[in-house]
């Protein structure tokens, strides 16, 4: 029966993003068909910064009005929500108005924006519920997160999103009949099937819910006397519920408890390197890297670019698997990963600023290279928020509430940094994936 736990878990975790990792790999196939065109994947971004006002509001209720908001209650509406936008998606994403004399996709902006809320608020309201289950279904859930960016990916190559094939310029229609020319292939299958698909996971996902608040199995599964002792803490018993558990606690150690976040285990200045560390984290796999993926990968060619996307979101799940491995709950091992994985960051932000002639443009060693980087970036920072989540579970449900509102708060800022720098003043410039010119 715990497998069935461990499954429902997972379910919840892919459908905490699946949304909008599913409209990003979809924006080839949208782009072309909507009046936005290619300055859609901007409004995209500004809408999800917009949206985090939904994180933001749920971490001022927790905070001022502890126990006000229902846990349950929320993530059922934000669900639910979810689902309706993905299948009113399917029907109307076409849609257009006019909106100040310039003809706009109204109804898909809006319904984007309402993923993107439910998308955002979800890292406010899934880790908490989670706490509520045994620590090892956490390690599950985060597995469950990587998949969401797994799962549509894998649909959309399924699907021919972005398939390019190189023909002589005469047979795609150029009138210099020269060089090579980039064809994109048609889908296989609609975009509203796809986001017919996005409902159908929210759906699941939904259903997961439901069947972890309910399902005998689940319910035995839930770390009972842990949680319902944090809750008379946050309730108001303070630290005084903690010297009731602990009756030869000694006064320097009441002291000391007193004066540090949650338990106690870790000093201010340890607390705010762990938050430090996952703004950082956070902002360069969820706003930085990701905006220029597209500048680093296609000088090398499409391939090197599907792979990369492909491999980097395996990594993902796959870095959750290994957390066994290694000390879940070391500092330094936690400093060490994140200086690797910014290392790898920095390779490719500097083959993404040379774009459209990186080094090694030309062999296979530039391509397995920049694939590589993709991969170990990807899996290293995983890994290390996995070790931050499963640090802050131990330390209580406000920490759990905490930790969402800093990872939507360093993605917020590495979308806000990279969008003027990318959409703005056009600091990068992309490659042909057919064929790129640089000089000797």
């Amino acid at each position: 029966m715990a497998l069935v736990v461990h499954i429902l878990a997972c379910l919840l975790g892919t459908g905490s993003w699946v949304a909008i990792n599913g409209m990003w790999v979809e924006l080839p196939l949208i782009v072309p068909r909507v009046p936005e065109g290619w300055y859609l994947p901007s409004y995209l971004t500004v809408l999800i910064q917009f949206a985090n006002v939904g994180p933001l509001f749920v971490t001022l209720m927790h905070h001022f009005q502890p126990g006000r908001l229902s846990e349950p209650g929320t993530i059922y509406t934000i669900v639910s929500l979810g689902a309706l936008a993905c299948v009113l998606l399917a029907f109307f994403w076409q849609a257009t108005s006019v909106v100040g004399g310039t003809t706009r996709s109204t109804a898909l902006l809006i319904l984007l924006f309402f993923l993107s809320l439910v998308d955002c608020t979800s890292s406010v309201t899934f880790l908490p519920f989670m706490l509520r289950f045994r620590a090892r279904y956490l390690t599950t859930y985060f597995v469950g997160e990587g998949l969401s960016g797994l799962v549509p990916g894998l649909v959309a190559l399924a699907q021919g999103v972005g398939v390019v094939r190189c023909v002589n310029g005469s047979l795609a229609g150029n009138a210099s009949g020269t060089g090579l020319r980039a064809e994109y292939q048609p889908a296989r299958f609609s975009v509203s099937l796809f986001f017919l698909f996005l409902g159908g996971m929210m759906g699941l996902c939904l259903a997961a819910f439901v069947l972890l608040n309910h399902l005998p199995a689940a319910r035995q599964e839930r770390a009972k006397e842990r949680f319902q002792a944090q809750a008379r803490v946050e309730a108001g018993a303070g630290l005084q519920a903690v010297v009731e558990e602990r009756p030869m606690i000694s006064p320097s150690e009441s002291r000391r408890l007193s004066s540090c976040f949650g338990t106690g285990t870790y000093s201010w200045p340890q607390v705010a390197y762990i938050f430090l560390v996952l703004a950082w984290v956070n902002a360069l796999t969820n706003g930085v890297l990701p905006a220029v993926q597209s500048y680093s990968c296609l000088p090398y060619g499409s391939s090197a670019y599907h792979l990369s996307a492909t491999l980097a979101a395996m990594a993902n799940p796959l870095a959750c698997f290994f957390a066994r491995a290694l000390p879940p709950r070391c500092l330094l091992l936690l400093g060490l990963l994140t200086a690797a994985g910014s290392g790898f960051g920095c390779y490719i932000l500097a083959m993404a600023a040379l774009s459209p002639c990186p080094p090694l443009l030309h062999s296979h060693a530039g391509a397995t290279l920049i694939v590589l980087c993709w991969v170990l970036f990807v899996g290293s920072l995983s890994y290390v928020k996995l070790m931050i989540g499963m640090i802050l579970r131990d330390e209580g449900h406000s920490a759990l509430v905490w930790c969402g509102a800093v990872v939507q708060l360093g993605s917020m800022l590495g979308a806000l940094i990279m969008f003027p720098l990318v959409s703005v003043y056009s600091l990068f410039r992309s490659g042909d994936p057919c064929t790129t010119r640089c000089p000797s």
